[in-house]
């Protein structure tokens, strides 16, 4: 039992055995910092987050001024979310060993997610001027530069690394988002295919292929391109735009048309799920919790189109008032599903249960109550409106929180 196959292991994804083999062999040697080190990468591929944040920081403890071991507590923490103390770890990991190209990336990648986009691409370009051929690298100033609508550049640099590596999984989803961005849903779906291919994992190039497919929708493709702009705007600026485009709305007289393109942009993703459900492709693309949010999605409407029937066909106003609220049920409803999972989520479901219920409850007066004008059930649906509007601007808030493991 060495360190050496426990490595060898660990190379070939073989997660459970090279666990296995490098206990073992930490049992014999328990001051190895680099066992200590691939153990934590090893549980960190195993999702055992909190005993592999402790073997980086065991290997840490045993050798402080040995560069891998921040680099695996780094990525440890990069992948419980916390950004800060992982920008930390691996900036002492690059002043430790400032020519490691893999260092450069990580801390570009910190970067990106949070959506500092210039100081990602300056890490990937200080990653490849240490190895020209880094395809995380390579793949990191691309994604860089297309949030910097840097398009050309980033064809270029996609292109140079495809030829340079045709069977890199990464790259070709890579080049599948690039092409989303310039609206070619199907010279995008090609790639992604080729990057399922290549790695069936690949989570990346399955929402790839989720989104190329609704994009060949000619109703979708416009929304698809407003989002992937939103996407490469910082979150203050989102958020500049979400409340300038309120207040002109307000001051031009056209709420009903921004609610209607907030709502357009809130459900037309899962909508389009559901009706991607009958192509045989896109069945096997959607996740299952696309399924599922299609299926909540899909009822509510199916129940707010029978609402608004019952009014025209019966003359019945209580119809369509129950229309009313169940349209606006869809924004907590996609809200829920937009939220990562966690406490966000379990945030987001309580505050949604409770916005139903309220819409729910008027619905029910309005339909059987004794006093269809009451004060008290005008406050009642009035706070439900509010509510479930305000529904998006929390689920926003609660994305752009994040999730820490």
């Amino acid at each position: 039992m060495t360190i050496e196959r426990g490595r060898l292991l660990y190379q070939q994804s073989r997660y459970d055995l090279a666990e296995t083999e490098l206990r073992q062999a930490l049992s014999q040697d328990p001051g190895h910092a680099y066992g200590h080190s691939l153990l934590a990468l090893t549980l960190l591929q195993r999702k055992q987050l909190n005993e592999a944040t402790r073997e980086a920081q065991e290997a840490i403890h045993l050798a402080p001024d040995y560069p891998f071991a921040h680099y695996a507590l780094a990525k440890v923490w990069y992948n419980r979310h916390h950004y800060d103390v992982s920008r930390a770890a691996i900036e002492e990991a690059i002043r430790l060993d400032p020519e490691n190209a893999d260092y450069r990336f990580l801390l570009g990648a910190i970067h990106y997610d949070e959506k500092r986009w210039k100081e990602a691409l300056q890490s990937a370009e200080e990653g490849l001027q240490l190895d020209a051929q880094n395809a995380s690298c390579a793949n990191l100033r691309a994604m860089a530069l297309v949030k910097l609508r840097r398009r050309v550049e980033a064809g270029a640099t996609i292109g140079a690394a495809l030829a340079r590596d045709p069977e890199n999984a990464a790259t070709h989803a890579n080049q599948g988002w690039a092409l989303l961005h310039e609206g070619k849903a199907a010279e995008a779906l090609s790639h992604f295919k080729e990057s399922l291919r290549l790695n069936p994992q690949s989570e990346w190039a399955r929402k790839g292929i989720v989104e190329a497919l609704k994009a060949r929708n000619p109703v979708y493709a416009p929304i698809l391109r407003g989002v992937l702009w939103m996407s490469t705007l910082s979150p203050r600026a989102r958020w500049g735009v979400l409340a300038g485009g309120y207040l002109v709305s307000r001051m031009t007289g056209l709420m009903i048309l921004w609610l209607v393109f907030v709502l357009l942009t809130w459900i037309t993703g899962p909508f389009f799920n559901l009706l991607l459900r009958l192509d045989r492709f896109g069945r096997l693309a959607l996740s299952r919790e696309q399924i599922v949010e299609s299926n909540w999605i899909g009822a509510v409407l199916l129940l707010a189109a029978l609402s608004e029937v019952t009014y025209l066909v019966l003359k019945q106003d209580h119809a369509q008032v129950a229309a009313l609220v169940f349209v606006l049920l869809l924004f907590p409803i996609a809200g829920v599903f937009r939220t990562p999972l966690g406490w966000p989520r379990k945030v987001m479901t309580v505050y949604s249960g409770f916005t139903a219920l309220l819409g729910l409850t008027s619905v029910f007066f309005v339909s059987f109550g004794p006093d269809f004008t009451g004060d008290p059930l005008v406050v009642l649906f009035v706070a439900f409106v509010m509510l479930a509007i305000l529904s998006a601007l929390i689920a926003n808030a609660l994305i752009a929180r994040g999730v820490k493991r």
